[in-house]
């Protein structure tokens, strides 16, 4: 069991002998600013003195008086009420000894055993390339897969193909005029068609596939024109998202939803929850708490774009997952509601769907905001930030804060190579630490126990590795990445403590240097796996100016 577990149990049993009784879930341990004030802290004494009629500090002093656990050095009572509690050298070396022995499996959960989960997210439209709300969404979808499997869930990850309705037909409209073009003839790309190169490019790959065939009556073709375009670009934008180390498992084309009657289906099922007017038949949404009824199907008998949404989730959940999450534009934030409430009309608890909002990014050069694309003339791809930045600073950066939160990219920080780059100082940790154990090789094999580890830094080190678990359970809980960014930011920032105050390597003291080795190899285990669950690598010697080293 934990030590933090062990020792809320003390507290709540020793305060039931007391007279009350604590659910341990009440119980708020946390680590100790300083060595001096120990390694946990709780304010417990001041929550349930009242109850026990007695003054805080004597309910912590008795606390104090009562505590008996073997990992547990001494427990203070200080005004004007806290209890501290120091830790044993040796329940550090446990720590220490538990990463060493379960390595990247360190950390592993079962928070989510047997559920299982379907994620989708980026989901464009196959009508051109990724832009950077794209891109924020598929690190911020990623990472999260990564860190519910980390956290013990069954994951998929989904990627649904808008491969119908009207952005489809101006596709074939403007490969079309595209195509033409190439052979002279005169077309205009439609107003409201793609003008990007992407679609130049693949009029290009149609004519050196099939030379002129159909620049006699194209219109008559459009459904192949469509189909092409849609595959083409489909397979453009996966090619972007696995060089951005992104790969969904599963693709599902509202197109063929559509062909074998789903829609149809979940529209029968709807019927009771529906009203005509006008022409138009409205689902009510309002009951559920939107601002008013929806249409699903217009008056000529099309249907608008909700209600292949909903046959869509029907599908999902068809499938057998416990879970659903969606990640939306923040456009989409009024969306929510209509869509869960069509989630209940159908028989699903609206509780199973989640849905993350991811907002847009803004780009920064030279202290100004950066809109445009020195290709295109259009907005920045996700591919040139890729070229530009790399794709560890791109992901870093985009999980660094909520999706709910707008995100300034400044594309000069993720191209320092300096500290004042997050990406760079953590991954720079990484090398560091390969680095001392490269130049440490003859003190092996390292020592575990740990029981030397006694200075600040040290103790402070080992307790930051021990919440990794903690820190996976509240990203996976609140379904926020940027929790394991902070904790790689904090955990690189107390390794460079512990290597700025504690000399690893000293021939004079080769029992110390072994236990200290033992500490930078668990630092490591922890801040690359870390770094793994937000899709950023953690290489072994890194480049520091104009030269390149495994050591700051």
């Amino acid at each position: 069991m934990d030590i933090q577990d062990i020792i809320k149990d003390e507290i709540a049993r020793i305060l039931k002998e007391l007279g009350t009784e604590v659910d341990k879930k009440e119980i708020q341990l946390t680590p100790s600013d300083t060595r001096e004030h120990g390694d946990y802290m709780t304010n417990i004494a001041f929550r349930k003195a009242r109850l026990l009629s007695l003054p805080p500090l004597a309910l912590a002093e008795k606390i104090a008086s009562l505590v008996h656990l073997d990992g547990v050095e001494k427990v203070e009572a200080v005004k004007p009420g806290f209890l501290n509690f120091f830790l044993k050298s040796d329940t550090l070396g446990h720590i220490v000894s538990d990463i060493l022995e379960k390595k990247e499996s360190f950390g592993n959960i079962d928070l989510g055993k047997g559920v299982k989960i379907d994620i989708e997210y980026v989901s464009a439209n196959p009508t051109g390339t990724l832009h950077l709300g794209h891109a924020r969404g598929a690190a911020l979808g990623d990472s999260l897969s990564r860190i519910l499997k980390k956290a013990g869930y069954d994951v998929t990850r989904e990627y649904y193909i808008n491969d119908a309705g009207n952005q489809i037909d101006h596709l074939g409209e403007s490969l079309i005029a595209r195509y033409l073009q190439l052979f002279g003839v005169k077309a205009e790309v439609p107003e409201d068609g793609y003008h990007g190169e992407e679609i130049v490019r693949v009029a290009k790959m149609l004519k050196d596939e099939v030379g002129d065939k159909y620049v006699k009556d194209p219109q008559s073709h459009l459904d192949f024109f469509k189909k092409y375009g849609s595959q083409v670009l489909l397979k453009f934008i996966k090619e972007d998202l696995h060089a951005f180390r992104v790969d969904q498992d599963v693709y599902t084309s509202e197109k063929s939803i559509r062909e074998r009657g789903a829609v149809e289906e979940v529209l029968q099922k709807l019927k009771p929850y529906c009203y005509e007017s006008e022409g138009a038949l409205f689902l009510d949404t309002k009951k559920d708490g939107d601002d008013k009824d929806r249409v699903i199907v217009k008056s000529d008998g099309s249907y608008t774009y909700l209600l292949p949404d909903i046959a869509y989730h029907a599908d999902k959940f068809s499938r057998g997952f416990d879970r659903l999450i969606d990640l939306f534009g923040a456009d989409h934030h009024g969306y929510i509601t209509r869509l869960k409430s069509a989630v209940k009309d159908l028989g699903y608890d609206p509780s199973r769907l989640d849905v993350c909002l991811v907002q847009m990014v803004r780009l920064f050069k030279n202290g100004e905001e950066f809109k445009m694309s020195k290709r295109t003339g259009n907005a920045i791809s996700m591919k040139e930030l890729v070229e530009e930045c790399g794709v560890d600073a791109v992901r870093y950066f985009f999980v660094s804060r909520s999706g709910t939160s707008h995100l300034d990219f400044d594309i000069d920080l993720a191209k320092t190579l300096g500290s004042e780059n997050p990406v760079y100082y953590a991954q720079y940790t990484h090398a560091r630490l390969c680095g001392i154990e490269l130049n440490g090789k003859s003190f092996f094999p390292i020592d575990p126990s740990c029981d030397r580890l006694d200075s600040e830094s040290e103790k402070s080190l080992v307790l930051m590795l021990k919440d990794y678990p903690e820190v996976i359970t509240v990203a996976a809980n609140e379904l926020e990445p940027y929790k394991i960014t902070n904790y790689v930011h904090s955990l690189a920032m107390a390794i460079n403590d512990f290597y700025t105050k504690c000399r690893v390597l000293d021939d004079k003291d080769v029992a110390l240097s072994k236990q200290r080795l033992a500490l930078v190899e668990a630092s490591r285990i922890v801040l690359a796996d870390a770094l793994s669950l937000i899709g950023v690598s953690a290489p072994e010697r890194m480049v520091s100016k104009d030269k390149e080293e495994s050591v700051l």
